[in-house]
Order: C-alpha cells, then structure tokens, then sequence
C-alpha cells in the first residue's frame, strides 16, 4: 500500500513517515507543501492520502479539491491544528473520507488508516452476496436492505445499526475493537460516540435474543465479539 503525505512540519512529516512505514507496513511518500504533493500525485498511483490543511503555497482543501478532479475515489484524510465543524464540513464537502484533528496519537491515525483503507476494499470486493448477506444463527441479515430475518418476522435496522452487525460478522468469533467500530462508523472515537454506539449494540442484543447459540459478549478493555454456536 502507498500513501502520500503531504505535512509542511519537516519533524512530524518525518515521524509520521517513520511510523506508518514501520508499524504499518507501507510505502510513505513525503511531501512538505501543497505543489510538491500535488506533483508527486500526479507522477504516481497511491491508495491513501493524509493531507495537512493548513500549508504554505497550496493548503490542503485546495489540494485535495484538485485530486478529486482528477481521482474522485483515493481515500483522502485531512488533518489540521483546527477543530472547527466548519473546517470539518468543508473536509467532507471538497470529497474527504476522513478527518483528524492536531494534536493527534499517531496509533489514532495507523487506525483510521487500516479502517479507511478496508472499507474501500470491502465496498471495492463486495458484488451482492458476499458481504452483504449474513447467516446468523437462525437469523438470515441482509445488509444491503437493513433486515434481520427470523421465518417470518422481519425486523428493520437503522443505518448505524446495520453497519455495526455487519461488522461483527465479518469478524465473527474474533474481537472487534471499539476503536476500530467507532472510526469505521462515526469516523471518531471520542465519548459520545461511544455512549452512542453502546446504544445500539444493546438494541442490536435484543433482535438477537431469541437464538441461545447467539451471543455478543464484551471483551474487556478490548471491544466486543459475535459468537455463534453450533
């Protein structure tokens, strides 16, 4: 995997850089303002991108409204010194997938990343069936129309609710981290996010309830995990 990352600070570019390409495993290419990015970009393919707002020469939102000209589906993740939800609104109008605020835990930023980055994958590998339809149990869940299947009875999820289960069938009698459901959803982990996603996975306990060999259990300080006995 190749990233592009575009951070006018030469010290945090540079241990960024150090990091991703260490602990995550890919290629890091590192740009220190706007032009030079957009130049790398178009001399080369990636499959991310982490641009910084507020650069010399070219911020980032014209930077990454340029790209999207050109690519319209490279994952792009902005980052800046600034928390406004103006600044947030305007990331995800000009095509952002993602948003990180400074300063930042660089093990935050490896997880959006790996969330970012397997979302694309999923959406780019699922034709209809594979991902989208789930036996659970007695349960039959199709992702695609929000639906939990029991004979007859059906039962309409909402959007959020519906992502969640998916994602913990997908990673069926493994853990799924809190972090890593919250950045894939929400797109950020913070409290009331937190408070929220607790909401739904009580209500996705209950459409679940009336199968004994069916159970979300949580792991503590880790996340939760999908068991289902045969």
């Amino acid at each position: 995997m190749k990233i592009l990352l575009v951070e006018d600070d030469p010290n945090l570019g540079m241990l960024l850089q150090d990091y991703l390409q260490l602990k995550g495993k890919f290629d890091v290419v590192l740009c220190k303002d706007g032009e030079e990015g957009l130049k790398a970009f178009t001399k080369s393919t990636f499959d991310l991108l982490i641009l910084d707002v507020m650069m010399p020469k070219k911020d980032g939102f014209t930077l990454g409204k340029e790209i999207r000209k050109m690519n319209p589906k490279v994952p792009i993740i902005f980052a800046t010194a600034k928390a406004m939800i103006e600044d947030k609104t305007q990331a995800f109008n000009l095509g952002g997938d993602d948003y990180i605020t400074k300063p930042f835990r660089i093990e935050e930023l490896l997880l959006r990343i790996n969330a970012l980055l397997k979302r694309v994958n999923e959406n780019g590998k699922d034709s209809g069936e594979t991902l989208s339809h789930f036996k659970i149990g007695k349960y039959e869940f199709d992702y695609t129309s929000q639906i939990v299947k029991d004979g007859e009875h059906l039962q309409k999820l909402s959007t959020k609710e519906a992502e969640l289960l998916r994602l913990l069938c997908l990673k069926q009698n493994e853990v799924l981290t809190r972090e890593e459901a919250l950045l894939s959803i929400w797109h950020d982990d913070n409290y009331f996010n937190g408070r929220s996603m607790d909401v739904f996975l009580s209500k996705i306990r209950k459409y679940l309830k009336d199968d004994p060999k069916v159970e979300i259990i949580n792991v503590h300080g880790k996340g939760y995990k999908l068991l289902i006995n045969s």
